[in-house]
């Protein structure tokens, strides 16, 4: 039976999660691609390279991220948190934010050692800072 999850619910979902779609909109058309995230602090963590996403989202910080938990066809849930994008320029907030995600994700680490001209990381870290959440469920 189709239902709506409850707030707390859908920051379960939000907060276990690994692998989520983040939405956002390119030359005017819907934009969909896959990131591993952390939620916490009701803001969903993503690192980027620089690329047609973070072009999109400087361009307009609208975005969403959603996310599914899938047993079978008649057991899910999925969540979809909705808000405005927010690189993290701050070195402390930076650094906590990618120590986190290494930490989640210790296979990410090549991309973080990528350097730039000016000898930093030519990584983006990047917050969504949710506004809205929604969440459905079959069970």
């Amino acid at each position: 039976m189709l239902r709506q999850l409850s707030e707390n619910e859908t920051r379960d979902l939000l907060a276990k999660g690994r692998v989520g779609r983040l939405g956002c909109i390119v030359d005017g058309a819907p934009y969909v691609v896959p990131v591993s995230y952390i939620f916490s602090d009701n803001c969903i963590f993503i690192h980027s390279l620089l690329g047609r996403k973070i072009a999109a989202l400087r361009a307009n910080p609208r975005a969403c991220l959603q996310v599914d938990e899938i047993r079978n066809e008649y057991e899910w849930s999925s969540a979809i948190a909705f808000g405005d994008y927010h690189e993290l320029i701050d070195s402390g907030e930076r650094d906590r934010a990618v120590r986190e995600l290494l930490e989640r994700f210790p296979h990410l680490t090549p991309v973080e050692s990528v350097p730039v001209h000016d000898g930093g990381s030519s990584v983006i870290v990047f917050c969504i800072q949710v506004e809205r959440l929604s969440g459905v469920g079959e069970s």
